[in-house]
């Protein structure tokens, strides 16, 4: 029986009186990580989330047997969890085990061909030169720059907030010198002549809801960051983490409750008050954390607050990330030959992107990431079967696709591929299978237009053009999550707790104020 098992419902802690309260909307990997912080700080902690389960787009689907990360599978700079459950007093190889993938990816190109991703140099060289010796060269000159902009961009600025347009201009004359201005795509394409390698070493934006051909060059970082501390699994799945994290937020005092829905922010002037929850209940707080997609935030939960900035007009002007459709599935035999991370790319490469971001049209060909943790975790499936996501970039709900009606034979024209290339007779070896598709993240997840990431990362949608982490609409609002400053990712998302965590007022200076008071 291919059923989503129900969960038992969190038992809640009160909050402790004597703390300053914070509200954070939302339990996805930033809320969760802004929670910990904040709760190890001082704080009483409540954490609001209309799931069964903890974990936003990083949820986990339980069927039968089977468990399937829902969203991010990819973990990078492990040492940021290490640094969280540190400052949370804990550690994280007590709670969590995160082994290393080798290689990263399979890279599979639509006539066989492929390449495998490492962060081996002397590999990496090997695999560029079965494609085109000429661009050993190219590669070289490529990881350097990727290095360049990696200790600007994510070294120095990740984890600064950019709430001043004087250190925004000072910050955008230093990133222009290191290309910003120009798209990912290009930047890989001033190294290599070879369009396939242009293509293997280009798709990263595509991990965090960006265009490749538009995507700032910032992005470029991801080459060097991978190379430099690997790309890992968590065992258990990613899922694992969010439940780790979780456990932080409970021991130092928080409380999480699941199953309810933030309906609105209150607010009061130039400050929220608190909350009202979809059932009525009215929460009230000192400071409140939105981790849901700022479009949304604002849109939705501040539809009433007179706004200046994140206006309706403004909001439905933004460029969103794609949209995805996510299957996954359970077989009853094992695919060995099938690595841990495999992308396929189709027969086209930017005419696809191109339907997908811009005409905003289902195309006939698709590109895929293939996920199958049961290839280093056999607790994620069975004994003798495997688990598996695969995830195709569409357009988002901008565009007019009807996923109620196409969702289904979407999905067969998937497995049919699949089955034809690397996962022979997979249609009659499926004993579980799930659906997510745009409606589900607008519906599920409360994601804008059903975009997968929020906005998408271009340039002037990044930093000081993205919503900040200090809301520009309320004094005691702060934003945290894949929509904000610095965008998408684990990485991304745990440097935008750090941020609010480092910008909320000290618990401390709260003692012996009223409640709703100005804070300092």
């Amino acid at each position: 029986m291919n059923m989503i098992h129900p969960r038992p419902r969190a038992e809640a802690q009160v909050p402790d009186p004597s703390r300053p309260q914070a509200i954070v909307i939302g339990a996805g990997v930033g809320g969760l990580s802004t929670g910990a912080l904040l709760a190890a700080r001082g704080y009483g902690v409540t954490i609001i989330d209309p799931l069964d389960a903890p974990g936003g787009r990083a949820y986990a689907h339980r069927l039968d047997g089977y468990v399937f990360d829902a969203g991010p599978t990819i973990i990078t700079a492990p040492w940021m969890f290490e640094e969280l459950w540190r400052d949370c007093g804990g550690r994280l190889s007590d709670d969590v085990e995160l082994r290393p993938c080798s290689p990263f990816y399979r890279i599979r190109f639509d006539d066989g061909a492929w390449f495998d991703y490492s962060g081996d140099p002397a590999a990496m060289e090997a695999e560029v030169a079965r494609f085109d010796p000429a661009d050993m060269r190219g590669y070289r000159s490529f990881m350097d720059e990727s290095r360049r902009i990696y200790e600007v961009a994510f070294e120095q600025l990740a984890h600064r907030p950019f709430h001043s347009l004087t250190f925004t201009a000072r910050t955008l004359v230093s990133l222009a010198r290191l290309g910003g201005y120009r798209s990912v795509h290009s930047v890989v394409s001033k190294h290599f002549r070879n369009d396939r390698l242009r293509t293997i070493f280009s798709f990263h934006p595509l991990l965090i809801g960006g265009n490749p051909y538009s995507a700032t060059s910032f992005y470029c970082l991801i080459a060097h960051l991978e190379s430099r501390y690997g790309v890992h699994y968590a065992m258990g799945g990613t899922n694992a983490l969010v439940q780790g994290i979780a456990n932080l937020v409970r021991r130092n005092g928080g409380t999480i409750r699941l199953g309810e829905t933030v309906d609105t922010i209150m607010t009061q002037g130039r400050r929220a008050t608190g909350v009202r929850l979809a059932s009525g209940e009215t929460i009230a707080a000192d400071i409140v954390i939105s981790n849901g997609d700022p479009a949304t935030t604002y849109g939705r939960l501040l539809r009433h607050h007179p706004r200046r900035r994140w206006t309706d007009a403004k909001i439905a002007r933004g460029d969103y990330s794609m949209g995805l459709f996510v299957w996954y599935f359970g077989t009853n035999r094992r695919y060995e030959d099938v690595h841990h991370h495999t992308m396929l790319f189709g027969p086209r490469y930017r005419g696809l992107l191109d339907d997908i971001f811009h005409r905003q049209r289902l195309a006939d060909d698709f590109s895929l990431y293939l996920h199958r943790p049961s290839a280093v975790d056999p607790g994620v499936a069975p004994d003798g079967c495997d688990a598996f996501y695969v995830l195709s970039p569409v357009p988002n709900l901008g565009g007019s696709v009807d996923w109620q009606e196409m969702a289904e034979t979407y999905r067969q024209r998937i497995a049919a591929h699949l089955s034809r290339t690397i996962l022979p007779d997979l249609e009659r070896h499926i004993t579980v299978s799930h659906l997510a598709t745009p409606l589900d993240f607008r519906d599920r997840l409360l994601s804008w237009q059903g975009a997968a990431f929020a906005l998408e990362p271009k340039l002037l949608q990044s930093a000081w053009f993205r919503p900040h982490n200090r809301s520009e609409e309320l004094d005691n609002l702060f934003l945290c999550g894949a929509g904000t400053h610095p965008g998408a990712g684990l990485p991304g998302v745990l440097s935008s707790a750090r941020i609010v965590a480092g910008l909320v007022p000290n618990a401390r200076d709260f003692a012996g104020r009223k409640r709703g008071s100005t804070p300092p």
